[in-house]
């Protein structure tokens, strides 16, 4: 059973270690979970006296005011042998066997936290005491209740220590040790008032009643301690604790404890309660009574840890590693967040993610209807053909075929396809666009730091721009290909002049009848729409070729050439994470520290049962 409470030692070390007191924070707390008895009582109601009963060597501050000012975590640990020394955590490598210098180590950290102002501070000092003397034990020495500010503090200073003090006991795992005078009515207690109001039926509220030697004569605390006055889950403790004369006179503890225990047995009024008074007595039960806590406690406390770890390592996994302090880190940590980007935008248009089917839609839908919308049957009317025909001719009309009509006709009819195909060309750089940002947005990575998921947002797109011009290109060179060289076969099935009846005597406009126009038309209509059925099969490859294949090869080749030529201080302008993000990772990797530590100091109790 004593390793539970060593156990709740280590743990409650490794908290303030690491920075968590149990305050409210954004982050999740192991303290207010752990079992600890916190001592609570007004200043003048020797609660520092008790303390020092308890362990058995003078060493708290003493003074008028507000001594305490800084909870005092005090472990006690039982020794079968060998010299009594004290450790302070803040001082881990220093043994303290003079315990006036123990008093002094008090007042000096509580300055180096709070200053010599007379202000108070909930972060704690953690004292561990060594001795054969002790039982095993862990008390937090908390600020004593006051119902005045002194010269030197602030107004607030009596609601600062109650929502101190008040913060601390609330806690469900929270053993309350109401230190209250028996010489004051029980009514105007500070401790009973206040443990009341967390604690109203008492059941983890223990009573200690001070100063019993001192009560008026013909007056006595026996209702108290037999809890008729004031009904507690737990039997009351009374203790007799030395003088001012006997600390002035410096009167041992072994001497102090001696002088207690022959009060209570020689009172009349308390001698049938003596084997439950005194210190002595009262360390026993708090230690047993602790034990049972914490046994009752530890598998709440290993859920806990397993849930928050979990929850820790999901938050730091999303918010990302930190950054490397060299320039060779910093460049490969901007790399692979690059290639994380550009594995997620490939996902994007080979289907593994959505939006690479809008690309088809273009090729299968909206191109071949932009192709129809140019309704070349109406270029093709019979005064445009005329028109064209009889200028291609000039002041000679053709002989055979008006091939240089057939030529302008078709070639006025090609050139429109530009149109359409430089349409496909700027959907599909749309579509690329899009996907840029789809892909940036996913990468959790580059949300860490705005300057890179802006430059490479840039160089992405200032890539697909490049993209765009070269397919550009490349899809109108298909189109004036077309219109630069028809397809022979196409000619030698044209019908003779000569063969449709014409006469070369007639007029130029007598010799083109509708009919033979209209034949002309026709054959130029099918050529044109035979060559569309060629060019929105090649189009869709040459944009594919140009833009997509390109974009998935290379979109950020230029972008990697230029980071290689950058300096330390350029590269470190990249990785300009939020601050709060930076402290926010710092805080949760020392609070995953604590649990794992939590977590493996619970199973090594495990495994040694």
């Amino acid at each position: 059973m004593e390793s539970l409470i060593s156990l709740v030692n280590k743990l409650q070390r490794a908290c303030t270690a690491l920075g968590d007191h149990g305050e409210d924070s954004a982050l999740p707390t192991l303290w207010d979970s752990l079992p600890s008895i916190a001592v609570v009582g007004g200043q003048s109601s020797g609660k520092s006296s008790v303390l020092e009963s308890v362990v058995g060597k003078d060493f708290l501050p003493r003074g008028s005011g507000i001594v305490t000012r800084r909870p005092l975590v005090l472990q006690l640990h039982r020794l079968d042998e060998g010299r009594e020394y004290a450790e302070f955590m803040h001082l881990p490598r220093k043994r303290f066997t003079d315990f006036a210098a123990v008093r002094k180590e008090i007042q000096d950290e509580t300055d180096r936290e709070t200053g010599r102002s007379k202000a108070i501070s909930p972060v704690p000092i953690h004292l561990s005491v060594y001795s054969p003397h002790v039982v095993n034990l862990t008390l937090i020495d908390l600020p004593g209740l006051t119902k005045v500010a002194v010269e030197g503090q602030p107004d607030s200073i009596v609601h600062d220590i109650e929502n101190m003090v008040r913060a601390f006991i609330e806690k469900p795992n929270c053993v309350i040790l109401a230190v209250s005078p028996a010489n004051q009515d029980l009514a105007t207690s500070d401790a009973i008032k206040i443990s009341r109001e967390v604690d109203p039926k008492g059941e983890r509220t223990i009573g200690v009643l001070t100063k019993i030697d001192l009560m008026d004569k013909g007056t006595d605390a026996v209702d108290i301690l037999e809890g008729k006055a004031y009904k507690l889950q737990f039997p009351w403790i009374g203790v007799v604790n030395r003088s001012q004369a006997d600390i002035n006179k410096n009167v041992d503890m072994v001497a102090a404890r001696r002088k207690e225990r022959e009060y209570f047995a020689n009172s009349p009024d308390y001698k049938h309660l003596a084997h439950r008074m005194g210190s002595e007595h009262l360390a026993k039960v708090l230690s047993k009574h602790l034990e049972q806590v914490i046994k009752s406690r530890i598998p709440g406390i290993q859920s806990l840890i397993s849930k928050t770890l979990n929850e820790l390592e999901t938050e730091l996994n999303r918010l990302g590693k930190p950054i490397a302090s060299d320039a060779g880190g910093k460049l490969y940590t901007i790399m692979e967040i690059c290639r994380i980007f550009d594995g997620i935008y490939k996902e994007h248009l080979d289907g593994i993610r959505p939006g690479g089917e809008k690309i088809y839609n273009v090729f299968d839908n909206n191109f071949p209807a932009a192709l129809k919308r140019l309704q070349f049957d109406k270029h093709l009317s019979m005064e445009n053909v005329r028109k064209l025909i009889t200028e291609a001719d000039g002041y000679q009309p053709h002989l055979i075929a008006p091939e240089q009509g057939y030529r302008r006709l078709i070639e006025s009819c090609l050139v429109n396809i530009r149109g359409p195909a430089e349409a496909a060309v700027d959907a599909v750089h749309g579509i690329l666009k899009e996907l840029v940002h789809k892909a940036i947005s996913e990468t959790a990575e580059l949300k860490q730091f705005p300057t890179l998921r802006v430059e490479v947002s840039n160089a992405a797109f200032d890539s697909l721009e490049r993209m765009r011009e070269e397919s550009k290109k490349a899809t109108l060179k298909l189109v004036d290909m077309e219109c630069s060289y028809l397809t022979v076969d196409f000619f030698r099935k044209l019908p003779q002049d000569v063969e449709k009846g014409g006469n070369p005597t007639h007029s130029i406009f007598d010799r083109y009848n509708d009919s033979y126009l209209r034949r002309i038309g026709t054959t130029v209509l099918a050529y044109v729409n035979m060559v569309c059925a060629t060019l929105r099969n090649s189009i869709p490859k040459s944009i594919v070729y140009c833009q997509v294949r390109e974009a998935k090869r290379s979109l950020l080749d230029h972008f990697f050439t230029e980071l290689g030529a950058r300096e330390m201080k350029q590269l470190s302008k990249l990785l300009d994470e939020d601050p709060a993000v930076m402290e926010r990772r710092a805080n949760l990797a020392k609070r995953l520290e604590l649990y794992r530590s939590a977590q493996a100091e619970i199973d090594a109790v495990a495994w040694a049962k």
